[in-house]
């Protein structure tokens, strides 16, 4: 783990012991949460949640019984402004491809069927009821 990874996982113990996360964090863990449930009730089998390598993470490795899924998942409170799907830049693909290849390579799986999803979850503050949609195999290549 490189001195800034364990930098940035002290800070977050640190807050989340003192129940302090900013707002943000809280919304984007609420919405992987969201995410891996609604996952789960589609039988697709949830292998890790928040990979990291480097400064690169996966927030949720999946299975679907055909291939391995590398899934980003973009929270808001609303979409008035922009979908959070189109929060996914060049260089957070970037930061995908990379995390998704150390995952394989760490478990001798390289070759192996695979998958980049996007899951996009609006809470909107007024109903509570979360927006989900999925964003199959979105992008291979930069």
């Amino acid at each position: 783990m490189s001195a800034h990874s364990n930098f940035s996982y002290l800070w977050y113990l640190f807050y989340a012991m003192k129940k302090q996360l900013p707002d943000h964090i809280k919304l984007g863990k609420k919405g992987e949460d969201i995410a891996v449930r609604w996952l789960e009730e589609q039988e697709i089998r949830i292998l890790e949640r928040n990979y990291h390598f480097e400064k690169a993470e996966v927030d949720i490795i999946a299975y679907n019984g055909r291939q391995i899924i590398f899934i980003e998942v973009k929270t808001r409170s609303s979409n008035q402004f922009a979908e959070p799907e189109d929060a996914v830049t060049k260089e957070k693909k970037a930061s995908l491809y990379k995390a998704a290849g150390a995952w394989l390579y760490e478990r001798k799986m390289e070759g192996s069927p695979i998958r980049f999803d996007i899951i996009s979850v609006v809470l909107p503050k007024s109903t509570g009821t979360p927006e989900i949609k999925l964003f199959e195999g979105v992008f291979w290549q930069l």
